[in-house]
C-alpha cells in the first residue's frame, strides 16, 4: 500500500536536530536543540536529564563562561537570520530556565553589525566584528570585570577563527585570503605576526595553541594535496607532519591542554575518529553505529570530550568519549525519534565520469519498497551549497523525504567541492565556473546507468546549489523537467553588487570580480540564458538574507511570470540564508516536493 506523502514528509522534519557547543568541568553539555521551534540552548546532565535554557525567539548558541559563580553562559544571538550576532550573558538560577532575551544581559550588542563569539577565557570574551567599517572584521577582547575593550587585531579582511594561548597573552587568528578555498594565519598580542604566507593557495583551519604556547596545530594543506595534521612554529618557518594520509583529508580538534588530538578522517562525506597523542601516536580509535559527520567539543580537564554525530539514518546522536581509550557512553539517541515506517535510505557511493575525463563523487539514496510506484525511475539531484563545501553523508530530512516519497536522490561533489584534494576544490574558480555547471550534464546521461529515466529528472539546491539549479534549467534547459531553487544566485553581477559588504570582497575571489570579470559574469550568470528557460521553478528564499538579498529570488520570479512559465515563490520575512525555523520548513518543504512529485509522476 502506498504511503500518505504529506504524512511522510511531516514526520521526517518533524525529528528534532541536536548540536554540541561546549562541556563544563562537571560534565554537563552546553547543546543545541530545535524542538521550540529554532535552534535554542539545552543543557544536558552526565545522565542524560536535559534543561531548557534560552527562549529566544531566534536560533541561539553559545559557550560556558569559565570559573563563573553562579554558572554563566555567553549567548550568540542573532535576529530572523540577519547573521548579525550579538552577545549575552545567561546566568543559570535554579528553577528559573528558560531565559527570554529580555532576562539576557546585554554584553556587546549593535544591531547594525555582527559580533562573532570566537573564545572566552574566565577573565574575557573575545569575539570578531565588522563595526568599524562594516566590511573588515577587527578582533577584539572584552574584559569582563569593567567592560573595557582592547583590538588585538585589525589587519582587514573576513575573520574566521579566533583561538586564544593557553597563557591568554595572544591570539592566533585565521582570515579568508586572497585565493579560493585559502586561509591564512596571523598572531595578535603579545606574541604578533604572520604564521602562513597569505598568498599562498592553502587552507589551515581547526587552530589550536600547543602546549606550552611554542607552536600552533592544525589542519593544513600547505605543500600537499590533502589536509594533514600539522604543528607549525609561531614563526611558520618549521612545519611538522603529527598525521597525515596521502587519500583523503584529515581533521583536528586539539584537547584544551594540547596534549591530545581527534583527528577526523574524512572519507567520500563521512568523518571517522581516532585519538592521538600530542606528537601524533596513535592511542584510540571511536566506533559509532554508522559513520557520519561529527561535531567535537572537549570537556575543560581534556580526559573526554562530547561529540555529536549526524548519519543519514540518524538526525544526531550525542556521546561522551573517553580520551584515553575511546569507549563512548550515549547520552542522547537521536534514532530513538525515527519513525517505524518508512524506512531511512543509506547512501551508495559512486564516481560519474564526465566527457573530460574527471570523476564525479555522488551519493545514491534510492527509494523504500512500497514508495508511489508513478514515481519510479524519477530522479533529484540535491546541490551542496558553498561552493567551497561538500555533500556530506548526514542527516538530511529532505533527502530522506525526497527519497521516501518514491524519487531516486543523486548527492553529488561537483567540480569545485570541497573534500577532494586542493585540485578538485580549485576546478571551479572564475573562468571555471561553467565546468562545475557542465558537471550536472555528466550526471544526467549516467542516469540510466541506475535505470532511471532522463525525462523525468529535477534540480533541487540550496545557496550555491540553488545557483546550480538555476544554471541547469537556464544553460541545459532540455535536460531537467524542474527546479527548486533555495536562496539561490541568479545574476553573479547583482549577487555581488547587492551582497553585504563584508562578504563581497571574498567572494569575488571565488565568482570573479566586478571591475574586472564583468564579462565573464554574465556569460554565468543564469538570467543571461532566461530566453532558453522552459521549466518550472519553486523558490524559497528568506527576506533577510545578508548573503544572497532577496532580489536574486525576485527578479528570477518576475521574469518567470512575464513569460508565462509556472513559478511558486516562497519568501519568508523571519528569515535569513535559509530556513532555520522549524515552521517555515514545515510550510516550504512539502509544498516544494509535492510540487516536484506532481511534475515528475508518469
Amino acid at each position: 500500500m502506498t504511503r500518505d506523502p504529506q504524512s511522510i514528509i511531516t514526520a521526517l522534519l518533524d525529528l528534532q536536530a541536536w548540536q554540541v557547543f561546549d562541556i563544563d568541568p562537571d560534565g554537563r553539555i552546553l547543546a543545541g536543540n530545535d524542538e521550540p521551534g529554532s535552534l535554542q540552548l539545552v543543557e544536558l546532565a552526565p545522565d542524560g536529564s536535559r534543561t531548557r535554557l534560552t527562549d529566544l525567539p531566534s536560533r541561539c548558541s553559545g559557550r560556558y563562561l569559565p570559573g563563573s559563580s553562579p554558572r554563566q553562559v555567553v549567548v550568540q544571538h542573532d535576529t530572523d537570520g540577519d547573521e548579525r550576532m550579538q552577545l549575552s550573558l545567561l546566568t543559570i538560577e535554579p528553577g528559573r530556565a528558560p531565559y527570554p532575551l529580555a532576562e539576557l544581559t546585554p554584553l556587546v550588542r549593535d544591531p547594525d553589525y555582527m559580533h562573532v563569539l570566537q573564545d572566552v577565557t574566565d577573565t574575557a570574551v573575545i569575539y570578531s566584528t565588522n563595526r568599524r567599517n562594516g566590511v573588515d572584521m577587527d578582533v577584539i577582547v572584552r574584559d569582563l570585570a569593567d567592560g573595557s575593550e582592547t583590538i588585538l587585531y585589525d589587519g582587514g579582511g573576513y575573520v574566521a577563527t579566533v583561538v586564544a594561548s593557553h597563557d591568554q597573552r595572544s591570539v592566533a587568528v585565521s582570515t579568508l585570503s586572497r585565493q579560493p578555498a585559502s586561509t591564512a594565519v596571523f598572531l595578535a598580542g603579545a606574541v604578533s605576526g604572520p604564521v602562513t604566507d597569505p598568498d599562498e593557495h592553502a587552507n589551515h583551519g581547526h587552530l589550536a595553541w600547543a602546549a606550552g604556547d611554542d607552536a600552533l596545530i592544525m589542519s593544513s594543506n600547505h605543500d600537499r594535496e590533502f589536509n594533514a595534521v600539522v604543528r607549525v612554529s609561531l614563526d611558520g618557518t618549521a612545519w611538522q607532519h603529527l598525521v597525515a594520509a596521502d587519500d583523503h583529508d584529515l581533521l583536528v580538534d586539539v584537547s584544551p591542554d594540547g596534549t591530545a588530538l581527534a583527528v577526523g578522517h574524512l572519507v567520500d562525506g563521512a568523518v571517522t575518529i581516532s585519538v592521538h597523542d600530542a606528537d601524533g601516536t596513535h592511542r584510540a580509535g571511536v566506533t559509532t553505529p554508522e559513520d557520519g559527520i561529527p561535531t567535537i567539543v572537549w570537556a575543560p580537564d581534556s580526559s573526554a570530550f562530547a561529540m555529536q554525530v549526524s548519519s543519514p539514518t540518524d538526525p544526531g546522536s550525542i556521546f561522551r568519549v573517553d580520551a584515553r581509550t575511546g569507549a563512548t557512553t550515549l547520552i542522547i539517541d537521536g534514532r530513538d525519534q525515527l519513525p517505524d515506517d518508512p524506512p531511512l535510505s543509506t547512501p551508495s557511493v559512486h564516481r560519474v565520469p564526465t566527457p573530460d575525463g574527471e570523476q564525479v563523487p555522488c551519493f545514491v539514496h534510492r527509494p523504500p519498497a512500497g514508495a508511489d510506484p508513478t514515481l519510479a525511475g524519477a530522479s533529484v539531484l540535491h546541490i551542496h551549497g558553498g561552493p567551497e563545501s561538500l555533500a556530506m553523508r548526514m542527516f538530511s530530512p529532505v533527502i530522506q523525504a525526497l527519497a521516501a516519497v518514491g524519487l531516486t536522490v543523486l548527492v553529488p561533489n561537483v567540480r569545485g567541492s570541497d573534500g577532494y584534494g586542493k585540485r578538485w576544490v580549485s576546478l571551479d574558480d572564475v573562468e571555471l565556473r561553467l565546468d562545475s555547471v557542465a558537471d550536472l550534464a555528466a550526471l544526467h546521461a549516467w542516469l540510466p546507468e541506475l535505470g532511471l529515466d532522463q525525462d523525468r529528472s529535477a534540480l533541487w539546491g540550496g545557496s550555491y546549489g540553488g545557483y546550480m539549479v538555476l544554471a541547469g534549467v537556464t544553460m541545459q534547459p532540455g535536460l531537467w523537467a524542474a527546479g527548486v531553487d533555495i536562496v539561490g544566485i541568479s545574476s553573479l553581477i547583482t549577487f555581488l553588487e547587492n551582497t553585504s559588504d563584508y562578504r563581497r570582497a571574498y567572494r569575488e575571489r571565488e565568482y570573479g570580480r566586478l571591475d574586472t570579470d564583468r564579462e565573464f559574469l554574465i556569460k554565468a550568470s543564469p538570467i543571461t540564458y532566461l530566453d532558453q528557460l522552459t521549466n518550472p521553478l519553486f523558490i524559497i528564499h528568506g527576506a533577510n538574507d545578508p548573503r544572497v538579498p532577496l532580489s536574486e529570488a525576485e527578479q528570477i520570479a518576475a521574469a518567470l511570470d512575464e513569460r508565462g512559465i509556472r513559478n511558486e515563490l516562497k519568501v519568508y520575512a523571519d528569515e535569513g540564508h535559509g530556513l532555520a525555523k522549524r515552521a517555515n520548513r514545515a510550510d516550504a518543504y512539502p509544498a516544494a516536493i509535492a510540487f516536484l512529485s506532481e511534475l515528475l509522476a508518469r
